[in-house]
């Protein structure tokens, strides 16, 4: 592994905000009807005929810090996925960036690190919505956007790392049904995962989102002392797939 260039990674970048421009109105829009509709749904519907309290929150409270997590996901790996493939097998991105003095692993750190960037400013919108519907801010909210950086970076190498290694767009139909969809739904979003079985608990533990939801929870309500390892786990998360990724990216693009 050699030195990275700044210069090259921030050049990848700078067209990828570039790029970026052309969309953003879709993109911000979807990301901020999408916790509105689910707190509509979950926390103010089934909040109010169904369930009271959970964990000693309302469930509104409950739903819009868990909804970090999925605006994370869905913001972070899908657009890596799709957007890898389409840049590497229909538009031939990949070719003309590496024909400049930028190698693999920059070009695959400064995808991750956009998106990253992009996701943990999308990961803010479930909360400020929230408080329209009645979570109080505090000033943990403030590391909010950071837990979620570090946790969009890990899935954007997986999504990296995944259209490296699928032969068709359509087989990212059995990655979302397989790894994201339980992933989203054993995250803690929706319902504590104490009452799961015990080894959907022990799985759900070792899921990122769920430390992710856990962190932004205790970021509104009050720390823990465990939050510190909840957040190394995120960086260590991140760190081995980058190289996942990276090895994957070298392997498709590389002759």
């Amino acid at each position: 592994m050699r030195r990275l260039e700044p210069a090259a990674i921030g050049g990848v970048m700078s067209r990828e905000v570039a790029n970026f421009r052309t969309f953003w109105k879709a993109t911000t829009f979807s990301s901020v009807l999408e916790p509105v509709v689910y707190l509509l749904a979950f926390g103010l519907g089934l909040g109010a005929t169904v369930v009271d309290r959970v964990d000693g929150l309302e469930y509104v409270e409950f739903v819009g810090t868990g909804m970090v997590a999925t605006a994370v996901i869905f913001s972070s790996a899908l657009p890596a996925m799709f957007g890898t493939f389409v840049k590497h097998r229909f538009q031939n991105t990949y070719d003309a960036i590496l024909a400049a003095p930028v190698d693999v692993e920059e070009l695959v750190t400064a995808e991750m690190l956009f998106i990253g960037l992009r996701s943990g400013f999308f990961g803010c919108f479930p909360l400020l919505v929230s408080m329209i519907f009645g979570l109080d801010p505090s000033p943990g909210m403030l590391l909010v956007p950071f837990f979620c950086f570090f946790t969009a970076l890990g899935f954007a190498a997986f999504g990296i790392a995944v259209a490296a290694s699928v032969a068709k767009i359509d087989q990212f139909n059995y990655v979302t049904t397989l790894v994201i969809t339980p992933l989203f739904l054993v995250a803690g979003t929706f319902f504590p995962i104490d009452g799961l079985p015990q080894g959907v608990q022990v799985a759900a533990n070792a899921n990122p989102l769920h430390h992710l939801v856990e962190l932004v929870r205790h970021a509104s309500f009050g720390f823990e002392a465990t939050d510190l390892l909840r957040v190394l786990g995120l960086i260590v998360f991140a760190l081995v797939l980058w190289r996942v990724a990276v090895h994957r990216m070298e392997e498709r693009l590389i002759d």
